[in-house]
């Protein structure tokens, strides 16, 4: 259907939109609006952040639905953008929903909003499109009616974006099933020539492209590399309140996170930290804290890369360096917008370059994760469900989840889901698969190397870096428009910070219900009795982290015996718990590989305590490490019938229960069963580290 382009009616939706009776269109935005309802072109536009894409889709939206056409879809990776986006959208007049796995009590009314034409645009996450209710329903009314699809953040669809979304490649095929006339418009702020190249293979050859210019004169930015964390935490303590406004501090790891926003709550400094293990009302509550400037900062993960939309941010700074410049670039665009100067600040620390390598490691499945997953379908014909395949293949939940979703969006898929089964097709994985995993895996590596040089870079040369990277013209970058902020750190608040690293105490939550295919006799999945439970724990550290975790490691690897430091800071963690009813008594898990390792720390730290220390507990079989089993089953399996006790030995009082690292928490799990069917008081696990951080 043609559409004849108004110019003075985008003018107005512009300005009601910004809230700006006097706003003018940038350069570019028109002609992308122009291009998309007029001509009904497949259009990419590439521009900065900031630029205002957003804008492009929601007006044509508005021109489209007044001039009679249908409703438009919008494909958006994360729950934040959808937020800010409804919201901009509803001020333009524009009717618009979001579907997700947030809202799910919506999903009633919103179909009936779509049966009914009473919804001008409908915002769905690419693994919607892998919903057979979505695809059956939803995109079955709106598809033959459907003006625009839109797709946010292309730059998600091709292998080298740096945040591929494997549910991008769906778009793909969604297309192939929509009416061939309906109008298409992709945006990014991060497309370089290959994913420039990718993106025109998967939406279309006729592809029209604005490419816009990617300086951005406001930010100023900055590296300054701090391998040590308390150093990190000093200088964030020091500067940041010299920094006028509100900004982000990103992280690569959630426990980053809290940490982070801890310390420098202590140290005044009004911040919350902003993580995937938040609830969807709690980050609304921090977004909007946020866009108020209610907090300084935001001491966020990637769960809100993308996805914040907040005009006069003042500062992005990087606790931790990102695996490429073009992650890097969008994240640090979303400071400056619309502030004549804002600062973006990378930190980058010795951790860096470990965690962006498992990031990069574990991006796809390997060939015997594919192999593993295949085999067990292969010889169970009527399929199994994610958790009954855990039962069969030494994998973590999510390697298991990420190999079968890697398979099932191939063309043609070795697997489907049929419920809560998967299956088997008739397809083989062809080995194109691995030429594209192993091809994309060599060139994050080359681009992680390309951001550690971005980190030594001298100040006043980063902004042009990050353009050519793009492929863009690095000759547009303008001179910073601000002083660098100092790099100096008070070394007392080094050493305070240091103090606050090692005042941790983790919580060890109890096993509370025996695995799927558990071994344990008359089990099944069934609750562990209360009686035979341990009680919630405590760990002194996370493993490797700057605290007391790098003593622990040391202890383990390179001593063979713990610190008396690390004896003296348990205890204390053990006296200002107080659990009760008070422990009487310690004993520690045995082990094989290190007999004399735990229990020469459990007495010592009994003697500490002023507690007696009984060696109840027996190894009565040897059995792989317990690090090297990948989920719930495969380690239940693998401490049961491992260990045993002398019954007649255990004392009737409750216990404190030494354990050097936890993990999985199915060794202090099988301990407490035997200490309490054995006689004891209730079990109060200790460890010295928890493994793992979460990202």
């Amino acid at each position: 259907m043609f559409v004849s382009y108004d110019p003075s009616r985008a003018l107005e939706l512009l300005r009601i939109g910004s809230g700006n009776p006097h706003a003018n269109f940038r350069e570019d935005q028109e002609e992308a609006i122009r291009r998309v309802v007029e001509s009904g072109e497949r259009l990419l536009v590439v521009q900065r952040t900031g630029w205002g894409k957003s804008f492009v889709y929601f007006i044509a939206t508005k021109l489209l639905r007044e001039a009679g056409c249908g409703p438009v879809l919008l494909i958006s990776p994360l729950l934040s953008l959808m937020r800010n986006q409804v919201a901009a959208a509803e001020r333009m007049g524009v009717r618009a929903a979001t579907r997700n796995s947030s809202n799910t009590k919506d999903w009633p009314d919103i179909h009936a909003r779509i049966w009914s034409d009473e919804l001008d645009i409908l915002l769905i996450s690419p693994e919607c499109l892998a919903n057979e209710k979505f695809r059956g329903e939803e995109l079955a009314i709106m598809g033959p009616r459907l003006s625009l699809l839109t797709v946010d953040e292309a730059h998600c669809i091709s292998d080298w974006g740096h945040d591929f979304r494997p549910h991008y490649r769906l778009i793909e095929r969604a297309l192939r099933r929509l009416p061939s006339n309906v109008r298409l418009l992709a945006t990014t702020a991060t497309a370089n020539d290959r994913v420039m190249a990718d993106l025109t293979t998967i939406l279309g050859p006729k592809l029209g492209v604005l490419r816009g210019d990617l300086a951005r004169p406001s930010l100023t930015l900055q590296t300054i590399p701090l391998s040590d964390q308390a150093e990190r935490l000093a200088w964030l303590a020091e500067h940041l309140h010299t920094i006028g406004g509100s900004g982000i501090i990103y992280v690569l790891t959630v426990s980053d996170a809290n940490r982070i926003a801890g310390w420098l709550g202590e140290q005044g400094l009004n911040v919350a930290s902003y993580s995937a293990e938040e609830d969807s009302e709690r980050r609304v509550e921090l977004e909007n804290a946020l866009l108020h400037n209610e907090v300084k900062a935001l001491v966020a993960t990637v769960a809100l890369g993308m996805g914040f939309d907040k005009p006069d941010l003042a500062f992005v700074i990087h606790y931790q360096m990102p695996g490429s410049v073009v992650a890097y670039y969008q994240q640090v665009g979303r400071a400056g917008r619309a502030l004549d100067t804002a600062y973006g600040v990378l930190l980058a620390g010795g951790e860096d370059v470990d965690i962006n390598h498992w990031f990069i490691d574990s991006a796809f499945p390997s060939r015997g994760e594919v192999s593993d997953v295949l085999g067990v379908l292969e010889r169970e014909p009527d399929g199994l469900s994610e958790q009954r395949i855990q039962g069969h293949v030494n994998m973590k939940p999510k390697r298991v989840k990420t190999t079968l979703s890697a398979l099932s969006l191939e063309s043609p898929s070795p697997v489907v889901k049929e419920g809560s089964r998967w299956q088997l097709t008739a397809s083989r994985l062809d080995e194109s698969f691995w030429e594209r995993t192993e091809h994309v895996t060599s060139v994050r590596e080359e681009e992680l190397r390309q951001m550690r040089q971005y980190v030594g870079l001298p100040f006043g040369s980063h902004m042009a870096f990050l353009i050519e990277a793009l492929d863009g013209d690095p000759s547009t970058a303008a001179a910073p428009s601000s002083r660098p902020l100092p790099v100096t750190i008070r070394q007392d608040l080094v050493e305070d910070a240091v103090t606050f690293l090692r005042r941790t105490s983790l919580p060890i939550e109890p096993r509370k219900q025996w695995p799927a295919d558990s071994v344990i006799p008359g089990a099944g999945t069934k609750p562990i009795p209360c009686d035979h439970r341990a009680q919630p724990g405590r760990a002194l550290s996370t493993w490797g982290d700057a605290g007391w975790g790098t003593l622990v490691y040391r202890g383990k690897y390179h001593d063979g015996r713990f610190c008396d430091d690390l004896v003296a800071a348990c205890a204390r963690m053990v006296r200002q718990w107080d659990p009760q009813p008070s422990p009487t008594w310690v004993s520690c898990v045995p082990s094989r590989r290190r007999p004399d390792l735990v229990p020469n720390f459990a007495r010592r730290l009994a003697d500490a305590l002023g507690l007696p220390f009984h060696e109840v507990l027996l190894r009565v079989a040897d059995a792989p490490e317990q690090k090297t089993m990948e989920n719930s089953v495969q380690q239940a399996r693998n401490v049961w019938s491992t260990f045993a006790s002398d019954d007649r030995a255990i004392p009737p009082g409750p216990i404190l229960l030494i354990d050097d690292v936890v993990d999985s928490r199915w060794t202090l799990t099988m301990c407490a069963w035997l200490l309490l069917r054995g006689g004891s008081g209730p079990v109060w696990p200790v460890a010295l580290s928890r493994a793992g951080g979460g990202a």
